[in-house]
């Protein structure tokens, strides 16, 4: 656990300080450097994932942590929901590589109230985590633009129960295999990421017994998740 600007002193009193939590050692050190740059943002700790977030934020008690997710022994979602339920004092600013459904809004339900991608600029990165500490959201416009799609989205009818226990997901991935796409291609069109798409995969042939791609094609069409070829015409 690193700690960041220690007995430095930052020239404006208001000063929002800062603890940034990233496990790739070079973008977290870059952040750090970039936002001492900048002015307003006085960075307090560096950590190298959730665990040491949650310890530093105990330790400090900062105004606000720039969250990276997809980190070792303890994620970012799950680190946010822990600051937010033992340290409400401290905001959450979620800095990340992934901006699709399955990393925006569990985050968001955990408690964050600022998500960015690293691609933002600096001033970016301060007016958000300037905006979080004051109360108010700090999301980047293309954040912005999806929940407004999702709010204006016409609600889905209540998804049939589907066999052997699968989940939604399961069964929309299962689906796309029967349609004869590859991980890469369901990846793609779901927004999420092919690890992501692969454990969705190995959960739904667990839970149905399944070995192979053939197997799980036979399955959708079986348990009527998938018509066939063909069965519109009969």
């Amino acid at each position: 656990m690193s700690r960041a600007g220690d007995g430095a002193v930052d020239e404006e009193a208001d000063a929002v300080r800062v603890v940034v939590a990233d496990d790739q050692a070079i973008v977290r050190e870059g952040i750090v450097m970039l936002l001492g740059l900048l002015p307003g943002i006085e960075v307090v700790g560096a950590a190298r994932d959730g665990e040491e977030a949650v310890a530093l934020v105990a330790e400090l008690s900062p105004d606000a942590v720039l969250m990276d997710l997809r980190m070792p022994r303890c994620d970012g979602v799950s680190a946010t929901r822990r600051i937010r339920e033992q340290y409400p004092g401290t905001q959450v600013v979620v800095l990340t590589t992934y901006a699709d459904d399955d990393s925006l809004f569990p985050a968001l339900r955990a408690g964050a109230r600022g998500y960015l991608t690293k691609d933002a600029a600096g001033e970016e990165i301060v007016r958000a985590v300037r905006d979080v500490v004051a109360g108010r959201a700090g999301l980047s416009p293309e954040v912005q633009q999806r929940l407004l799609e999702r709010v204006t989205e016409t609600p889905e009818p209540p998804a049939p129960k589907l066999p052997d226990g699968l989940t939604g997901r399961e069964g929309e991935v299962l689906s796309l295999i029967a349609d004869g796409l590859s991980n890469t291609e369901i990846a793609r069109r779901l927004h999420i990421s092919a690890a992501t798409v692969k454990t969705h995969i190995n959960n739904l042939f667990a839970k149905a017994g399944l070995h192979d791609r053939a197997q799980a094609v036979r399955y959708a069409y079986r348990t009527g998740l998938v018509r066939p070829p063909g069965a519109d015409a009969m």
